[in-house]
């Protein structure tokens, strides 16, 4: 009998329990994975708590590395033995075994191992998709990344810096500040001491920026705006600090023709063709030495409550992952 994590109603940390878990055998176009690495993120905390729905009683988690045990009919690319990883699709990760599509798995290379995989599959795609297709960043380019100690805060910082890009980021104590520099931002502002709108007016000459990068939300968001030169890119991609607040869209024309999107994984890797594609520049960025992935933290499968305490406080930084 294989074990997971299962959600039977929506609430804090103590609704995640450790249970038995009956998984089938895989039906055409599925693999049977068993998982030896699971990503946390904090799309986690929002599905646990109900602000993004799931069918309950059920799993969360949304990527894992580990090796496939039986292939369904009809899957002729994957086989028995072979080490994948994913991101997106169902929710469900957080189990020692589980069905998948396997059209929605990413082969993994001999060089990036099962825990590292697990830890950057979904925040290095979305640092892919992000950088490189909603806004094509290039040498030369100043941008702000918030949240920039944290997983796709370090991953970007590093990223974007590969392109050639000036990055400033922002983080919320003195620790994390450090962190985000080591990883090679050029400026970073502690906006639990600043006002980082100044300050990126004061690093810019008063000429502001092409593209912001706001997982934070609420905190930041309004402000972020003001960070913006006319039509500058607001990318508005999580919200650590709770929902953007609503606003008038007249701001964007008053700040200057700016544009808004807030867009997410699913539909940057909406085909299997989308989905390889970014994974393979992400192993490609990891190999070349030009990403360094950060594993902050680990904890066993059994312990996903603490994990959720401990990232929900702001005590994790970089990646964390849960081993099963």
């Amino acid at each position: 009998m294989s074990k997971g994590i299962i959600l039977h109603k929506n609430g804090g940390p103590e609704v995640l329990t450790w249970e038995d878990v009956t998984i089938g055998k895989p039906g055409p176009g599925q693999v049977l994975l068993r998982q030896t690495a699971i990503g946390l993120n904090f799309i986690d905390v929002y599905h646990r708590t109900g602000l993004y729905p799931v069918t309950l009683p059920g799993s969360i988690g949304s990527e894992a590395a580990g090796v496939i045990e039986e292939v369904g009919e009809g899957v002729t690319d994957l086989k028995i033995g072979q080490r994948v990883a994913y991101a997106g699709g169902p929710p469900g990760a957080y189990v020692e075994k589980r069905l998948m599509p396997a059209n929605r798995l990413v082969p993994l290379p001999d060089g990036i191992d099962d825990k590292v995989a697990a830890s950057i599959m979904l925040q290095g795609m979305t640092t892919e998709y992000l950088l490189e297709r909603t806004y094509s960043v290039k040498k030369g380019d100043t941008i702000l990344l918030h949240a920039a100690a944290g997983g796709v805060g370090l991953l970007g910082v590093q990223w974007a810096k590969s392109l050639g890009a000036i990055v400033i980021g922002t983080v919320g104590n003195a620790a994390k500040a450090e962190l985000a520099k080591a990883h090679g931002a050029d400026h970073v502002i502690d906006y639990s001491q600043e006002d980082f709108v100044a300050k990126v007016k004061e690093i810019t000459g008063g000429k502001l920026l092409p593209v912001v990068y706001d997982s934070v939300g609420k905190d930041t968001f309004l402000k972020s705006l003001d960070c913006l030169a006319p039509r500058g890119l607001m990318v508005l991609f999580g919200n650590s600090s709770g929902p953007a607040p609503d606003f008038n869209p007249g701001i964007l024309a008053a700040n200057g023709s700016l544009f808004l999107t807030r867009p997410s994984l699913a539909a940057y890797t909406a085909t299997t063709e989308e989905l390889r594609h970014s994974a393979s520049r992400l192993f490609d960025q990891v190999l070349s030495g030009a990403v360094k992935p950060n594993i902050g933290q680990t904890y066993e499968l059994s312990e996903a409550a603490q994990a959720h305490r401990d990232l929900e406080a702001r005590k994790t930084t970089g990646s964390t992952v849960l081993v099963a």
